[in-house]
Protein backbone atom coordinates (compact mmCIF):
# COMPACT_ATOMS: atom_id res chain seq x y z
CA UNK A 1 0.00 0.00 0.00
CA UNK A 2 1.08 3.54 -0.68
CA UNK A 3 2.11 6.49 1.98
CA UNK A 4 3.04 9.59 1.11
CA UNK A 5 6.44 10.31 3.51
CA UNK A 6 5.75 9.78 6.95
CA UNK A 7 4.78 13.14 9.21
CA UNK A 8 4.85 14.80 6.03
CA UNK A 9 0.98 15.30 4.75
CA UNK A 10 0.54 18.61 3.11
CA UNK A 11 -2.26 21.01 4.07
CA UNK A 12 -4.99 21.16 1.18
CA UNK A 13 -6.83 23.93 0.04
CA UNK A 14 -10.34 24.35 -1.59
CA UNK A 15 -12.33 27.39 -3.15
CA UNK A 16 -14.38 27.57 0.64
CA UNK A 17 -11.31 24.97 3.18
CA UNK A 18 -8.44 24.50 4.67
CA UNK A 19 -7.72 20.69 5.46
CA UNK A 20 -5.05 20.93 7.94
CA UNK A 21 -3.21 18.42 10.55
CA UNK A 22 -5.09 19.01 14.07
CA UNK A 23 -3.85 21.66 17.00
CA UNK A 24 -4.63 21.26 20.56
CA UNK A 25 -7.23 24.19 20.39
CA UNK A 26 -9.86 21.57 18.24
CA UNK A 27 -10.08 19.18 20.49
CA UNK A 28 -12.86 21.01 22.25
CA UNK A 29 -15.28 21.86 19.16
CA UNK A 30 -14.73 18.46 18.26
CA UNK A 31 -15.87 16.65 21.19
CA UNK A 32 -18.67 18.57 20.70
CA UNK A 33 -19.61 16.84 17.61
CA UNK A 34 -18.72 13.88 18.48
CA UNK A 35 -21.30 14.23 21.46
CA UNK A 36 -24.03 14.77 19.13
CA UNK A 37 -26.55 12.35 19.05
CA UNK A 38 -27.77 13.01 15.44
CA UNK A 39 -23.85 13.59 14.31
CA UNK A 40 -23.28 10.05 15.82
CA UNK A 41 -26.70 8.16 14.58
CA UNK A 42 -25.33 5.77 12.50
CA UNK A 43 -22.24 4.45 15.10
CA UNK A 44 -22.71 2.56 18.17
CA UNK A 45 -22.77 5.33 20.49
CA UNK A 46 -21.56 9.19 20.69
CA UNK A 47 -18.10 9.67 22.14
CA UNK A 48 -17.04 11.29 25.55
CA UNK A 49 -14.60 13.75 26.04
CA UNK A 50 -11.85 11.25 26.77
CA UNK A 51 -12.60 9.20 23.68
CA UNK A 52 -12.20 11.91 21.55
CA UNK A 53 -9.51 13.33 22.60
CA UNK A 54 -7.92 9.82 22.08
CA UNK A 55 -9.20 10.10 18.69
CA UNK A 56 -7.40 12.79 17.69
CA UNK A 57 -4.34 11.34 18.79
CA UNK A 58 -4.84 8.08 16.72
CA UNK A 59 -5.57 10.67 13.61
CA UNK A 60 -2.81 12.38 14.17
CA UNK A 61 -0.27 9.11 14.71
CA UNK A 62 -1.89 7.78 10.97
CA UNK A 63 -0.28 11.41 9.81
CA UNK A 64 3.11 10.39 11.42
CA UNK A 65 3.04 6.88 10.19
CA UNK A 66 1.04 7.02 7.01
CA UNK A 67 1.97 10.50 5.45
CA UNK A 68 -2.11 11.05 5.22
CA UNK A 69 -5.06 10.71 7.39
CA UNK A 70 -8.23 12.57 8.21
CA UNK A 71 -7.76 16.43 8.17
CA UNK A 72 -9.14 18.72 10.64
CA UNK A 73 -11.67 21.11 8.42
CA UNK A 74 -11.69 24.59 8.93
CA UNK A 75 -13.68 27.39 6.56
CA UNK A 76 -10.43 30.36 7.34
CA UNK A 77 -11.98 33.52 8.97
CA UNK A 78 -15.31 31.76 9.92
CA UNK A 79 -14.90 28.41 11.38
CA UNK A 80 -11.86 26.73 13.23
CA UNK A 81 -13.02 23.58 13.15
CA UNK A 82 -16.27 21.94 11.69
CA UNK A 83 -15.02 18.51 11.59
CA UNK A 84 -13.01 15.92 9.43
CA UNK A 85 -12.38 15.07 6.01
CA UNK A 86 -9.99 12.53 4.64
CA UNK A 87 -8.39 8.67 4.04
CA UNK A 88 -7.51 6.28 6.63
CA UNK A 89 -5.89 2.44 5.98
CA UNK A 90 -8.67 0.18 6.44
CA UNK A 91 -8.62 -2.15 10.05
CA UNK A 92 -7.41 -5.74 8.93
CA UNK A 93 -10.09 -7.11 10.63
CA UNK A 94 -12.71 -5.47 7.86
CA UNK A 95 -13.29 -8.42 4.91
CA UNK A 96 -11.86 -6.28 2.36
CA UNK A 97 -8.71 -5.05 3.95
CA UNK A 98 -5.72 -3.84 2.87
CA UNK A 99 -7.54 -0.95 1.45
CA UNK A 100 -7.81 2.96 1.90
CA UNK A 101 -10.86 4.63 3.12
CA UNK A 102 -12.30 7.83 2.45
CA UNK A 103 -14.53 9.37 5.06
CA UNK A 104 -15.71 12.69 6.65
CA UNK A 105 -17.58 13.52 9.94
CA UNK A 106 -19.01 17.27 10.36
CA UNK A 107 -20.23 19.79 12.85
CA UNK A 108 -24.47 19.44 11.48
CA UNK A 109 -24.57 23.41 11.05
CA UNK A 110 -22.36 22.71 8.17
CA UNK A 111 -24.57 19.96 6.29
CA UNK A 112 -26.27 20.37 3.15
CA UNK A 113 -24.02 22.99 1.77
CA UNK A 114 -21.36 20.78 -0.43
CA UNK A 115 -18.58 21.20 1.98
CA UNK A 116 -18.20 17.31 2.62
CA UNK A 117 -18.17 16.70 -0.83
CA UNK A 118 -15.62 19.71 -1.57
CA UNK A 119 -13.48 18.21 1.07
CA UNK A 120 -13.72 14.44 -0.17
CA UNK A 121 -13.09 15.81 -3.69
CA UNK A 122 -9.72 17.06 -2.28
CA UNK A 123 -8.90 14.37 -0.35
CA UNK A 124 -9.63 11.70 -3.51
CA UNK A 125 -7.54 13.58 -5.81
CA UNK A 126 -4.36 13.37 -2.86
CA UNK A 127 -5.04 9.86 -2.74
CA UNK A 128 -4.61 9.38 -6.27
CA UNK A 129 -2.46 12.36 -7.40
CA UNK A 130 -0.07 12.11 -4.54
CA UNK A 131 0.10 8.08 -3.32
CA UNK A 132 -0.87 6.83 -6.56
CA UNK A 133 -3.44 4.17 -5.11
CA UNK A 134 -5.28 2.21 -7.06
CA UNK A 135 -8.05 2.06 -5.84
CA UNK A 136 -9.93 3.94 -2.67
CA UNK A 137 -12.86 2.95 -0.30
CA UNK A 138 -15.66 4.30 1.91
CA UNK A 139 -18.15 2.32 3.86
CA UNK A 140 -21.57 2.81 5.95
CA UNK A 141 -24.51 1.40 8.07
CA UNK A 142 -27.25 0.14 5.46
CA UNK A 143 -29.80 3.25 6.42
CA UNK A 144 -27.06 6.28 6.08
CA UNK A 145 -28.42 7.66 3.11
CA UNK A 146 -26.70 11.03 3.32
CA UNK A 147 -23.33 9.42 3.26
CA UNK A 148 -24.25 7.27 0.29
CA UNK A 149 -25.28 9.78 -1.47
CA UNK A 150 -22.26 11.27 -1.27
CA UNK A 151 -20.19 8.89 -2.19
CA UNK A 152 -22.31 8.11 -5.39
CA UNK A 153 -21.45 11.64 -5.95
CA UNK A 154 -17.53 11.15 -5.78
CA UNK A 155 -18.00 8.55 -8.48
CA UNK A 156 -17.79 5.56 -6.29
CA UNK A 157 -19.42 2.45 -7.34
CA UNK A 158 -21.28 0.05 -4.92
CA UNK A 159 -21.58 -3.60 -5.64
CA UNK A 160 -24.10 -5.63 -3.33
CA UNK A 161 -22.02 -8.50 -3.65
CA UNK A 162 -19.22 -6.70 -1.44
CA UNK A 163 -21.89 -5.54 1.40
CA UNK A 164 -20.97 -6.83 4.42
CA UNK A 165 -21.81 -7.06 8.53
CA UNK A 166 -19.45 -5.28 10.46
CA UNK A 167 -17.40 -7.16 12.58
CA UNK A 168 -17.30 -5.53 15.47
CA UNK A 169 -20.82 -4.29 16.03
CA UNK A 170 -23.02 -6.96 17.93
CA UNK A 171 -25.15 -9.46 15.82
CA UNK A 172 -28.84 -8.55 14.94
CA UNK A 173 -28.14 -4.68 15.34
CA UNK A 174 -29.55 -2.52 12.92
CA UNK A 175 -26.11 -0.76 12.62
CA UNK A 176 -24.53 -4.06 11.82
CA UNK A 177 -25.20 -4.44 8.15
CA UNK A 178 -22.88 -2.11 5.48
CA UNK A 179 -22.48 -1.79 2.09
CA UNK A 180 -19.21 -0.59 0.52
CA UNK A 181 -18.32 1.68 -2.30
CA UNK A 182 -14.99 1.68 -4.39
CA UNK A 183 -13.83 3.88 -6.57
CA UNK A 184 -10.42 3.24 -9.44
CA UNK A 185 -7.98 5.47 -10.25
CA UNK A 186 -9.13 4.70 -13.45
CA UNK A 187 -12.65 5.86 -12.94
CA UNK A 188 -10.94 8.61 -11.30
CA UNK A 189 -8.68 9.79 -14.13
CA UNK A 190 -12.38 9.04 -16.55
CA UNK A 191 -14.21 11.72 -14.44
CA UNK A 192 -11.43 14.49 -13.65
CA UNK A 193 -9.36 14.10 -17.34
CA UNK A 194 -6.26 13.23 -15.34
CA UNK A 195 -3.44 11.68 -17.22
CA UNK A 196 -2.50 8.50 -15.83
CA UNK A 197 0.42 8.11 -13.31
CA UNK A 198 4.02 7.55 -14.50
CA UNK A 199 5.88 4.62 -13.25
Amino acid sequence: MSSAEPGTAPQLRTDRLLLRRWRPSDREPFAAINADPLVMRHFPATLTRAQSDALVERIEACFEEHGYGVWAVEIPDDAPLIGFVGLLPVPPHMPFAPAVEVGWRLGRDYWSRGIAYEAACASVDFAFERLALPCIVSFTTLANTRSRALMQRLGMTHDPREDFEHPQLAEGGPLRPHVLYRLTAQQWRARSGAAPAGP
